[in-house]
Protein backbone atom coordinates (compact mmCIF):
# COMPACT_ATOMS: atom_id res chain seq x y z
CA UNK A 1 0.00 0.00 0.00
CA UNK A 2 1.76 3.74 -0.93
CA UNK A 3 1.96 5.83 1.93
CA UNK A 4 0.05 8.49 3.17
CA UNK A 5 2.98 10.69 3.30
CA UNK A 6 7.03 10.23 3.52
CA UNK A 7 8.89 11.69 6.43
CA UNK A 8 12.52 11.86 4.62
CA UNK A 9 15.13 12.20 7.70
CA UNK A 10 18.93 13.45 6.50
CA UNK A 11 21.76 15.41 7.55
CA UNK A 12 22.14 18.83 5.62
CA UNK A 13 25.51 17.41 4.40
CA UNK A 14 23.50 15.17 2.27
CA UNK A 15 21.30 17.54 1.08
CA UNK A 16 21.80 17.06 -2.70
CA UNK A 17 21.10 13.28 -2.58
CA UNK A 18 18.02 13.62 -0.36
CA UNK A 19 16.83 16.16 -2.32
CA UNK A 20 16.66 13.68 -5.18
CA UNK A 21 15.29 11.18 -3.50
CA UNK A 22 12.49 13.52 -2.97
CA UNK A 23 11.86 14.50 -5.94
CA UNK A 24 11.85 10.97 -6.95
CA UNK A 25 9.16 9.81 -4.77
CA UNK A 26 7.07 12.86 -5.57
CA UNK A 27 7.38 12.00 -9.35
CA UNK A 28 6.16 8.53 -8.53
CA UNK A 29 2.90 10.09 -6.70
CA UNK A 30 4.40 9.74 -3.02
CA UNK A 31 3.44 13.13 -1.07
CA UNK A 32 7.09 13.88 1.38
CA UNK A 33 8.19 15.65 3.68
CA UNK A 34 11.27 17.03 3.28
CA UNK A 35 13.01 19.67 4.99
CA UNK A 36 14.09 21.96 2.85
CA UNK A 37 11.41 21.76 0.67
CA UNK A 38 8.95 21.63 3.44
CA UNK A 39 9.38 24.46 5.66
CA UNK A 40 9.30 28.32 4.43
CA UNK A 41 11.10 31.27 5.54
CA UNK A 42 10.29 32.63 9.35
CA UNK A 43 8.56 29.05 10.73
CA UNK A 44 10.11 27.64 13.82
CA UNK A 45 11.34 24.52 12.38
CA UNK A 46 11.54 22.59 15.40
CA UNK A 47 7.66 22.84 15.46
CA UNK A 48 6.81 21.95 11.65
CA UNK A 49 9.16 18.89 12.28
CA UNK A 50 7.55 17.70 15.03
CA UNK A 51 4.28 18.04 12.97
CA UNK A 52 5.43 16.23 10.10
CA UNK A 53 6.62 13.19 11.98
CA UNK A 54 3.50 13.07 13.85
CA UNK A 55 1.23 13.29 10.31
CA UNK A 56 3.79 11.12 8.04
CA UNK A 57 3.36 7.71 8.38
CA UNK A 58 6.70 6.36 6.65
CA UNK A 59 10.13 7.35 8.13
CA UNK A 60 12.90 7.25 5.60
CA UNK A 61 16.21 7.94 7.08
CA UNK A 62 19.63 8.66 4.51
CA UNK A 63 22.16 6.78 6.68
CA UNK A 64 25.81 8.42 6.14
CA UNK A 65 28.73 9.61 8.73
CA UNK A 66 26.96 12.79 8.90
CA UNK A 67 23.50 11.68 9.84
CA UNK A 68 24.55 9.29 12.58
CA UNK A 69 26.24 11.89 13.94
CA UNK A 70 23.49 14.95 13.81
CA UNK A 71 21.66 15.16 17.27
CA UNK A 72 18.70 16.25 14.76
CA UNK A 73 18.65 13.09 12.90
CA UNK A 74 19.37 10.95 16.01
CA UNK A 75 15.86 12.44 18.03
CA UNK A 76 14.32 12.18 14.32
CA UNK A 77 14.97 8.37 14.78
CA UNK A 78 14.10 7.55 18.11
CA UNK A 79 10.74 9.71 17.65
CA UNK A 80 10.34 7.09 15.05
CA UNK A 81 11.19 4.14 16.84
CA UNK A 82 8.43 5.12 20.05
CA UNK A 83 5.64 5.67 17.48
CA UNK A 84 3.35 2.94 16.88
CA UNK A 85 2.14 4.38 13.40
CA UNK A 86 5.88 4.00 12.33
CA UNK A 87 6.12 -0.06 13.40
CA UNK A 88 7.09 -1.63 10.05
CA UNK A 89 7.41 2.02 8.42
CA UNK A 90 10.72 2.79 9.06
CA UNK A 91 12.87 2.20 5.94
CA UNK A 92 16.97 3.14 6.55
CA UNK A 93 19.07 3.91 3.68
CA UNK A 94 22.34 2.48 3.14
CA UNK A 95 23.97 6.08 1.66
CA UNK A 96 27.62 6.45 2.51
CA UNK A 97 29.24 3.52 4.98
CA UNK A 98 29.37 4.60 8.74
CA UNK A 99 29.20 3.69 12.51
CA UNK A 100 25.60 2.51 13.26
CA UNK A 101 27.03 2.60 16.71
CA UNK A 102 24.79 5.66 17.72
CA UNK A 103 21.42 4.60 15.92
CA UNK A 104 21.77 1.27 16.72
CA UNK A 105 17.76 -0.46 16.39
CA UNK A 106 18.12 0.67 13.05
CA UNK A 107 20.82 -3.06 12.19
CA UNK A 108 17.00 -4.73 12.76
CA UNK A 109 15.58 -3.45 9.54
CA UNK A 110 16.24 -4.14 6.40
CA UNK A 111 18.21 -1.57 4.58
CA UNK A 112 17.93 -0.06 1.25
CA UNK A 113 21.20 0.42 -0.66
CA UNK A 114 21.79 3.96 -1.96
CA UNK A 115 25.21 3.30 -1.83
CA UNK A 116 26.75 2.03 -5.42
CA UNK A 117 27.14 3.78 -8.78
CA UNK A 118 22.93 3.74 -10.30
CA UNK A 119 20.87 6.53 -7.96
CA UNK A 120 17.98 4.45 -9.93
CA UNK A 121 18.59 0.99 -8.49
CA UNK A 122 18.37 2.44 -5.35
CA UNK A 123 15.16 4.76 -5.94
CA UNK A 124 13.55 1.06 -7.77
CA UNK A 125 14.67 -0.54 -4.52
CA UNK A 126 12.81 1.78 -2.40
CA UNK A 127 9.71 2.36 -4.27
CA UNK A 128 9.20 -1.67 -4.45
CA UNK A 129 8.24 -1.54 -1.07
CA UNK A 130 5.44 -0.02 -1.66
CA UNK A 131 4.59 -1.94 -4.71
CA UNK A 132 5.53 1.10 -6.83
CA UNK A 133 7.45 0.81 -9.81
CA UNK A 134 10.21 2.92 -10.92
CA UNK A 135 8.99 4.85 -14.14
CA UNK A 136 12.13 5.08 -16.85
CA UNK A 137 10.08 8.04 -18.07
CA UNK A 138 10.10 10.56 -14.65
CA UNK A 139 13.66 10.11 -14.58
CA UNK A 140 14.84 12.97 -12.19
Amino acid sequence: MPPAEVFISHSSVDQVTASRIAAELVAHGIPVFYSPRNIIGAQQWQDEILKAMKRCDWFVVLLSPDSVESMWVRREIAFALREKRYENHIVPLNYRACDLTSVEWLKLFQMVDFSGTDFRDGCRALLKIWGIGLRDDLAI
